[in-house]
């Protein structure tokens, strides 16, 4: 039996009235700009609604109907009704603003994945460095879904401002932090705020663009990376070294609210200039009182819903992050309490949102679409496999191929620098073609080649040049993975869900890597210590040389211990990268699963986009 029809009358009484008021006031007005408002709701004597002209959208081949402009959320209706009415400037603004946004980014990133084992090992935590970008993960996992429901339900603006805010204050955190605790709680602010504000600037790129040129869109907004591949590592080389890890953080703590504040007014000012001119529907306050009004918004919000999933997935997720330190391990009673507890809130979660939720955060058809299963399921084993390895990598080559930090970056960057330029003539040929399921064809066959040629080069005895050569084969087959993951979930829904479908995606991905960086931890955790202690000639100084990657640094290249050390970093690394391998094999069920949708046939947007 279903609940969600009783909801629904239960509260037609006050939406009743509040939507005969928006009608007339809608019929009774001059616009006053010139914007098509066929699709706005005038009153029908048989209760029909007139669809978006441009709302069709396929679902597994089909057609699906328009969702009403009237019907939609609040922040869908404010985007589409800014597209109408901005100019084609403004739109080149916006798009510049956002290569500017991914820069500073791009930047950030490169000097956090250079530094943060440095940062660990300040605190004398180096075998725990990917702990907080664990933990971080699970805060991440949870933060999509209510933030896509607060861009669709309140407005893009706000939650690009709150992602922001939260973004930078892990920035400052970052920079000030004097114990690895708070490192940890820093980097929740960190990844929760960067992750957020990346997923807001995906949505709005969704929102001015046409699915046929969205790849290009997407490739043009994460550009910025073939620079910063170069120039990241470096400047993190000469931020340690002359000034310290802190200033690094610091400093983009300082840069970065200076970029974003632009995007945040234009959307606001484009916004209050549709409002101005009718072409938005504002549904806020309309004709309730107060107490009417909280309820209108927490069913709007799916409060319920957004609590329920955000607890669930904590509860489920963290355990993961610290068993390892928990008393007894797996047999700790708040370990098993978490998990049980936690699995139980996301089944209950399902269960609400399928037979009771008024509103949904997404609905039940999407999640038993093929396609957006299948990009999921996809983006979840390739974040996992990736993160089984990747964390302990940069490390590797500096004290197996005794690199610098900046050198070793280079190498580890080698994926932005080439899915920067691929991602431009991948986005031209779905462009060209209006396909893009051919691609995955290529890269999973690629990607699982390239991982498993990395086991083989992961030893000391082998030259450099075969790991750059691995992480070129990894870069092309994983930039084309997230590209086709993106595009695959967008084509399967239509405008009103971009933002859900997109935080769905970004769920489960973030779990994936969330879930590879905690068997990362503990395969080295449970195989590095012991296999320094089988190879070191002498065990005085064993902790440290576990816990610091600097005291690892500290011994000559060639000298027995650095030999020991060295041997003992390739048998570890061999060991997740065959954990990694393992996993990505799923990927050739993922790829099936997905449908071949002819995105030129798709009309998802309209107004002035790209």
């Amino acid at each position: 039996m279903s609940f969600r029809p009783l909801i629904r009358r239960a509260v037609a009484v006050f939406r009743r009235s509040s939507a005969d008021r928006e009608e007339a006031a809608t019929s009774s007005v001059d616009t006053g700009v010139d914007v098509d408002r066929s699709h706005v709701q005038n009153s029908k004597t048989d209760g029909e609604r007139t669809p978006h002209p441009e709302e069709a959208l396929p679902n597994n081949g089909a057609e699906l109907p328009g969702v009403p402009y009237d019907e939609l959320q609040s922040g869908v209706q404010q985007a589409e009704a800014v597209a109408a009415t901005w100019s084609k400037p403004t739109l080149v603004f916006v798009f510049i603003n956002i290569w500017f946004l991914y820069f500073v980014y791009a930047w950030v990133s490169s000097v956090n994945t250079s530094l943060s084992s440095y940062v660990a090992s300040s605190f004398q935590q180096h075998s725990l460095s990917g702990l907080p970008t664990a933990v971080a993960d699970a805060f991440s996992a949870a933060v999509f879904l209510p933030v896509a429901k607060m861009m669709d339900t309140w407005g893009r603006a706000e939650g690009f401002f709150l992602m922001s805010l939260c973004a930078t204050i892990g920035l400052v955190l970052m920079a000030s932090c004097d114990s690895f605790a708070i490192y940890c709680a820093a980097n929740v602010f960190y990844y929760f705020g960067f992750s957020g504000m990346e997923f807001c600037v995906d949505v709005i790129t969704a929102d001015i663009s046409q699915l046929k040129n969205r790849a290009l869109a997407y490739a043009f907004t994460s550009s910025p990376y073939i620079i910063t591949a170069f120039a990241g590592p470096k400047v993190a080389d000469q931020f340690y070294a002359h000034t310290g890890w802190r200033w690094a953080y610091g400093t983009f703590a300082i840069i970065f609210p200076v970029v974003a504040a632009p995007l945040f007014f234009v959307l606001k000012f484009n916004l209050a200039k549709a409002k101005k001119g009718n072409a938005v529907v504002v549904k806020e306050n309309s004709g309730r009182n107060f107490f009417q009004s909280v309820w209108f918004w927490i069913l709007e919000f799916d409060v319920i819903g957004v609590f329920i999933f955000t607890a669930g997935l904590l509860l489920f997720e963290i355990p993961f992050d610290i068993a390892s330190e928990a008393p007894e391990g797996w047999g700790t009673d708040y370990i098993i309490a978490m998990i049980v507890v936690g699995f139980s809130m996301l089944f209950f979660f399902i269960l609400y949102e399928r037979f009771i939720a008024p509103t949904p955060l997404l609905p039940y058809q999407f999640l038993t679409n093929r396609t957006v299963v299948g990009a999921c399921l996809l983006d979840a084993t390739y974040q996992l496999s990736n993160y089984c390895w990747n964390n302990y990598f940069q490390n590797f080559l500096q004290v197996v191929n005794d690199l610098s930090i900046a050198d070793s970056g280079y190498i580890v960057n080698t994926f932005d620098v080439v899915s920067g330029v691929l991602l431009f003539f991948v986005g031209a040929a779905i462009r060209k073609t209006g396909r893009f399921k051919w691609l995955l064809y290529i890269s999973v066959p690629l990607y699982i080649l390239g991982q498993g040629l990395m086991i083989h080069f992961r030893r000391p005895d082998q030259k450099v040049g075969y790991q750059v050569m691995c992480q070129i084969f990894l870069s092309v087959g994983g930039s084309i993975f997230i590209i086709v993951e993106q595009l695959a979930i967008l084509a399967a829904v239509d405008h009103q869900h971009v933002a859900t479908a997109l935080a769905l995606l970004n769920v489960v991905g973030t779990i994936g890597d969330s879930a590879g960086l905690t068997i990362c931890t503990a395969i080295w955790s449970n195989t590095f210590r012991k296999a320094l202690i089988a190879r070191l000639p002498d065990l005085s100084n064993l902790d440290a040389i576990y816990e610091d990657v600097n005291t690892q640094l500290s011994y000559a290249v060639g000298t027995p211990t650095r030999i020991a050390i060295q041997d003992a970093y390739s048998y570890t690394q061999i060991r997740l990268l065959a954990t990694g391998l393992g996993i990505m094999v799923l990927a050739f069920a993922w790829t099936l699963m997905i449908k071949d949708i002819n995105v030129k046939k798709v009309a998802q947007v309209k107004g002035v986009v790209f």
